[in-house]
């Protein structure tokens, strides 16, 4: 038995990613960053070691770095054509991929298996589900 691929993409198609094999984590995370970053209540993102990541169409990404209150950098990936948030990469994980599970197509199977910063969680979002991790 082969190992899933699994596909991403920006909204305009000039950047796709193909990822094999199982997420490192599935997450989703209610920090202020990561709310500004997807535009919603909360960011939902799969996580993949590099060497299962391919990426076609990077030409076409521009980088934005930014450092957070922990003194970490990350490097976040747009589309320069479509504007969309395809990848970033943050320290200390650097060797890993995250990548929003909205683009992600149908039938990827990801489930969230953590859920942190509850504590800033907007009041009408609840996160359930087996075997999901929560932390505040």
């Amino acid at each position: 038995m082969t190992d899933p691929t699994r596909h991403a993409s920006c909204r305009c198609g000039r950047i796709r990613i193909a990822c094999t094999g199982e997420p490192i984590r599935v997450s989703v995370c209610h920090c202020r960053d990561c709310k500004a970053r997807s535009g919603g209540a909360f960011a939902a993102q799969v996580r993949f070691p590099a060497e299962q990541v391919r990426v076609e169409g990077e030409a076409n990404a521009k980088m934005w770095q930014y450092t957070g209150a922990s003194g970490h950098t990350a490097d976040f990936f747009f589309c320069a054509t479509c504007g969309s948030g395809v990848w970033y990469r943050a320290r200390p994980h650097h060797d890993a991929y995250a990548i929003p599970l909205g683009n992600f197509e149908p039938g990827h199977g990801f489930v969230p298996d953590y859920s942190v910063y509850e504590e800033r969680m907007e009041p009408w979002v609840s996160i359930a589900g087996d075997g999901i991790e929560h932390y505040e």
